[in-house]
């Protein structure tokens, strides 16, 4: 595995970084284990002062830091200080709350002389957290920042192509105050990941990634009896019902499929649109697209990034290309395109039948399925018919019908009159395909504690 920085609006290769040796492994689990056993027994006071303190270097640094998101994942300029601030307010949200998420919870005991019982929640030890290369900042700080807090302590494997960002969040920690050993950046190995996910130090996985890492990353946890997170894929539904104030949810749509070049697990890639509003949404939706402008993602003008890599520009042309072969009608919006470059014009699959590969793939890129169907309740049936369940959309002029239908549709998080979003203060997280578990606010924090349970029973209390 070749951890490098790759320029996608370029292909310029800038730097090459080298592989773990086996000896760095052991020295960044010796030292992540010895930081856990002091780490965790610090006051919730003392570990708000470093999230703070992060979340303080990445604002006033927000340039610097989003300049690396742009160099190594080609992520439009504004998009990256976005991410960034989302991060910062991540670790500003535990500095905030932690100490609370995790307060000892009386439990009500039938006969309160017999006995006073609560729950406490002690940090499990060290954690490996894998993570993918489209949000380098935001997927690794909505890890840390609640696992730090709970006193567990982390080694990460990052995504291959973005090294630099995972060396600037390791160094963002040290600047932070956090001590040596409680948050390291690793540049691993297939093997050696597999390594470190043996090793009795370790006490779970988080990953966000494809499915197939996940799937092969959970069999190795479960086999070695390890709590794991999983944050997979997803094909969000986007449905559009025929109240819809069509002007707004168009231009929701064309955002919500083509920000971060469509790169985005919550991307909103299957739209689902009523037929009294289908082909009205079809001409405002191709006019939104062809307003996108490709270009150097520094550029302020620029609206549509390139792709990570060539190799993903690739990939999604022959996946186009495959539901093309299975029946499906493409359309190619005519953007101006760079001639250098890992970009992809945006494409429109429509015709997309059941029994085409393309009803149970995900399209990581600004390619958009759009279906036609007779009313709501299609629409639901639609929006379930997908191996993932991870968000999505209903969009409508009636809140409470939104709510309703929402509440219809099989996965972990659904907006109404609003794509999927990312917040700090939000939970994310999916069913199905998509994977388990939950990521930030509470529920996060909670997904690597011991929750124990401590009982005061009276001596003399029958048992």
């Amino acid at each position: 595995m070749a951890y490098a920085t790759t320029n996608p609006f370029t292909n310029e290769q800038i730097k090459v970084f080298p592989n773990a040796t086996d000896a760095e492994i052991d020295t960044a689990l010796d030292s992540a284990h010895n930081a856990f056993l002091s780490w965790r027994t610090t006051s919730f006071a003392e570990r708000a002062k470093v999230m703070q303190k992060a979340a303080d270097i990445l604002r006033a640094n927000i340039d610097e830091y989003s300049k690396l998101l742009t160099l190594e994942m080609g992520k439009v300029f504004g998009e990256a200080k976005a991410e960034t601030e989302l991060s910062a307010a991540i670790f500003e949200y535990y500095a905030k709350n932690a100490e609370k998420l995790l307060a000892p919870e009386e439990l009500p005991v039938a006969n309160r002389d017999e006995g006073r019982a609560k729950v406490i929640h002690q940090p499990l030890g060290v954690l490996l957290a894998v993570e993918p290369w489209n949000f380098p900042f935001y997927q690794v700080a909505r890890i840390i920042a609640p696992q730090l807090s709970a006193g567990n302590t982390v080694v990460l494997k990052h995504a291959s192509n973005v090294p630099q960002c995972a060396a600037a969040m390791d160094k963002l920690m040290i600047e932070a105050g956090l001590p040596k050993g409680a948050f390291q950046n690793l540049y691993p190995t297939h093997d050696q990941v597999s390594r470190i996910l043996a090793d009795h130090r370790v006490c779970g996985l988080a990953l966000t990634g494809s499915e197939g890492a996940g799937s092969r990353l959970a069999a190795e946890a479960g086999q070695a009896l390890k709590k794991c997170t999983m944050e997979l894929g997803g094909a969000d539904a986007f449905i559009v019902l025929e109240d819809a104030d069509l002007e707004k949810t168009v231009k929701w749509a064309v955002f919500g499929r083509h920000w971060n070049a469509g790169q985005v697990c919550v991307s909103s890639k299957r739209m689902i649109i009523v037929d009294a509003v289908y082909d009205e949404f079809m001409k405002q939706y191709r006019d939104g697209v062809a307003k996108l402008k490709m270009g150097d993602p520094m550029d302020p003008a620029t609206t549509l990034a390139p792709l990570s890599s060539q190799k993903a520009a690739d990939d999604l042309k022959k996946q186009v290309e495959g539901a093309v072969a299975a029946g499906a009608k493409a359309e190619e919006i005519p953007l101006e395109m760079p001639n250098a470059g890992a970009f992809f014009r945006p494409v429109i699959l429509t015709d997309v039948k059941d029994g085409n590969p393309a009803m149970r793939e995900e399209f990581f890129g600004p390619v958009s399925m759009i279906f036609r169907v007779k009313d709501e309740a299609e629409a639901v049936r639609m929006a379930n018919d997908s191996p993932y369940g991870l968000g999505g959309s209903v969009f409508t002029k009636d809140e409470a019908r939104g709510v309703r239908v929402a509440e219809q549709i099989e996965t972990g998080m659904v907006f109404v009159n609003h794509p999927t979003m990312v917040k700090a203060d939000l939970p994310f997280g999916g069913v199905l395909r998509s994977g388990f578990g939950r990521e930030l606010i509470g529920l996060g924090i909670k997904e690597f504690v011991n929750h124990k349970l401590v009982d005061v029973v009276d001596i003399d209390a029958p048992f």
